[in-house]
């Protein structure tokens, strides 16, 4: 039975730590959780945000490519959905098509 610090290995299947980085039966490095992976595109995806983001290229730069047609064919809704994504990726809760946060640092 699986306790609250214990995971699956995503190789054998094997109960590991949830803190492991590798799994001690079939040696396989462990993937991190989404959101725990140190991203440095901020800076970036803010900049396409404030210069281009009515066409949503920071959208196509983060993978949600539906939303960036949808931000092209509307101009980024009139440059309103840009605005709130601009305000997103600086509070910091901007995330790319992987459900990774993209924050500053």
């Amino acid at each position: 039975m699986k306790s609250e610090n214990e995971k699956y290995c995503t190789e054998c299947g094997s109960l590991i730590n949830v803190r492991a980085e590798i799994c001690p039966r079939c040696g396989v490095r462990q993937l991190p959780p989404p959101g725990l992976i140190k991203d440095n595109r901020w800076l970036t995806c803010l900049l396409l945000c404030w210069f281009v983001g009515v066409f949503g290229v920071h959208r196509f730069y983060t993978g949600h490519t539906a939303i960036g047609v949808a931000q092209l064919l509307t101009l980024g809704g009139c440059g309103i959905w840009m605005l709130v994504d601009f305000i997103i990726i600086i509070m910091g809760n901007f995330k790319d098509a992987d459900g990774n946060v993209i924050h500053n640092g």
